[in-house]
């Protein structure tokens, strides 16, 4: 992972563990293949506090713009487990 990527990777990390779960899943496994509109788009939604991003992977709401609304359906859509998150050969399952 180059060092944009890493630095939104250590941007994914918030002072909510629900946050951190689905941002930090979502840049391991997008950002290795991510083009810089991705990158960017993912760079303005960290910009968002806390409570909004909250509201919008937590509490239903839907953001005005319609690029970071499709964003956060990307990340909230359950995918692949990262190797990373297995525990002892088994899967560490998460809901979104």
């Amino acid at each position: 992972m180059d060092a944009e990527a890493r630095a939104l990777r250590w941007r994914c990390r918030r002072g909510m563990k629900e946050l951190d779960v689905l941002l930090e899943r979502y840049a391991a496994a997008a950002l290795p293949h991510a083009d810089a509109a991705e990158r960017q788009l993912l760079a303005r939604l960290l910009e968002r506090p806390d409570p909004e991003l909250a509201g919008y992977f937590l509490g239903g709401q839907t953001p005005v713009e319609p690029d970071i609304a499709a964003l956060v359906t990307r990340i909230t859509v359950p995918g692949p487990v990262p190797a990373e998150w297995q525990v002892s050969g088994e899967t560490v399952h998460h809901g979104a």
